[in-house]
């Protein structure tokens, strides 16, 4: 039977360097906080419980990791058990630690990870876990040209394979040590049973005053258990976030990862450095997407949807062969929206939430659409408003119409039956249904419903031919 693995995540700094009122770990990367990314770890790792320690905003912190939803590659995870523990005050990692003890059994594996460290990749983890198979202490260990600041790995010899000795950090290391390029990650893989006994030894006599957690490794080393160093080449996974800079840096680590990863499932990007994913972004085959486009939220597109430049695409689902023109937004929010097969939105369009476009619907420049249903083939090509509305097939809406949907208390609903033809500027004040067939004459302003095949204009009015026949030939004067 597999050890038990729980993970304690050190999530308690202030990060003052970020000068911002929000604790350092909810500030958000690739569109979720820093701390949902390491929790989202925990989860695919399949961890018995992951236990948060906070300080610095506790209880935005706690509140926020409730909140989170589990994700990984557009794949859904079981969430993993929370817990937390509260460091007041703040005395260093080992202090933090011992903070988390009492609810850490002795059966598991204890993996300490940061609250500001996200890009941490799980396959990474695994292979430090298994370093530790459940008897040794493992260290995340890197290589850096300018190791200034991170605790250097001591080795009993020169060569990489030399067993670990100790990890000095850096306002404690003397000349030589500060000349050493390996450093500790700050994550770990530890026996609970010896953890436990570890920090109870703890003391802070140090050049901060501080409990180190890095100081268990010199205790490992005096009582023979084997130190491993699981070295990685790839820094990005193992930087933090102090400062707007390098949240800013870490943002285009992530997404260029997103990117590549599209383009390996065969996505076409025009420019991999001007995509941003914020959220999840599934795509079928042959999809291309243009440059400068932002995708937040859920956002599925199908095979061979093409979508312009400049757009903005969040909670929704775009049929196979859609094309979202450039400078389009999308945002379906908690009702999402969708795009059906063959559809033709923007440029210049919005999509609401609630939005349904069947397959083959052309929605145009500056038109919106929310909460509003429109069957195969309907048009709506020119500076439009559809809002709480059902749409028949073939309809053809014109250009500056809108459906007066609110009466300043409520909203209502309009029915627009297949096949109807709406005007210029046009309005329709819901409730109302346009019958089957029907015409509005530009410029109408209809208050109530109309019988299939009329033609309906002027306020209020309609004339009802249930023998006409397109074309009519009008003739003025």
């Amino acid at each position: 039977m597999a050890t038990p693995v729980d993970v304690v995540i050190m999530a308690a700094g202030k990060g003052t360097r970020m000068k911002s009122s929000l604790p350092k770990v909810l500030h958000r990367l690739g569109g979720k906080a820093l701390l949902q990314h390491v929790i989202e770890c925990a989860a695919f790792l399949s961890a018995r419980k992951a236990v948060v320690i906070t300080g610095h905003g506790a209880d935005a912190v706690e509140a926020a990791c409730h909140r989170f939803t589990p994700q990984h590659g557009g794949v859904d995870a079981q969430p993993v058990s929370l817990q937390f523990a509260r460091q007041e005050p703040q005395l260093g990692t080992g202090h933090a630690v011992q903070q988390a003890l009492p609810l850490l059994a002795d059966d598991g594996v204890t993996l300490v990870l940061s609250g500001d460290v996200p890009l941490t990749q799980v396959a990474t983890l695994q292979a430090l876990l298994a370093q530790c198979d459940s008897q040794r202490l493992a260290l995340l260990t890197l290589n850096m040209d300018d190791p200034a600041g991170y605790g250097r790995i001591v080795r009993a010899g020169t060569e990489s394979s030399a067993q670990v000795r100790a990890i000095v950090e850096h306002k404690d290391a003397t000349a030589a040590q500060r000349d050493i390029r390996e450093i500790y990650s700050g994550i770990m893989a530890v026996p609970t049973r010896l953890l436990r006994a570890w920090l109870a030894r703890l003391d802070n006599k140090n050049a901060q005053g501080e409990y180190y957690l890095t100081d268990i490794v010199k205790f490992a080393v005096a009582d023979g258990v084997a130190v491993v160093a699981h070295q990685i080449t790839d820094a990005a996974q193992v930087a933090g976030v102090n400062s707007p800079v390098q949240l800013a840096e870490l943002e285009r680590a992530y997404q260029s990862r997103v990117a590549v990863a599209l383009m390996e499932q065969g996505v076409r990007l025009a420019d991999p450095a001007r995509l941003d994913v914020r959220g999840t972004l599934g795509c079928g085959r042959d999809v291309e997407i243009d440059v400068n486009c932002l995708f937040e939220g859920q956002v599925a597109l199908g095979d061979g949807v093409r979508i312009g430049a400049n757009c903005v695409i969040a909670n929704c689902t775009i049929a196979a062969g859609a094309v979202i023109h450039p400078f389009t937004h999308i945002d379906g929010e908690k009702l999402g929206v969708q795009v059906g097969e063959g559809a033709l939105v923007g440029p210049f369009a919005r999509l609401r939430p609630g939005a349904k476009l069947g397959a083959e619907v052309h929605i145009g420049n500056f038109v919106e659409v929310k909460n509003a249903t429109l069957a195969k083939g309907a048009k709506a090509n020119h500076l439009a408003y559809l809002g709480d509305a059902t749409v028949g097939e073939r309809v053809n809406y014109g250009a500056g119409s809108i459906t007066a949907n609110y009466d300043g208390a409520n909203k209502h609903h309009t029915v627009i039956e297949a096949d109807v033809h709406i005007g210029s500027n046009c309005v329709l004040v819901a409730p109302v249904t346009i019958g089957a067939g029907g015409t509005v004459g530009g410029g109408s302003t209809i208050t109530r419903s109309t019988p299939p095949g009329s033609l309906s204009v002027a306020r209020g009015k309609q004339i009802s031919l249930p023998n006409w026949k397109r074309p009519v030939k009008v003739v003025k004067g």
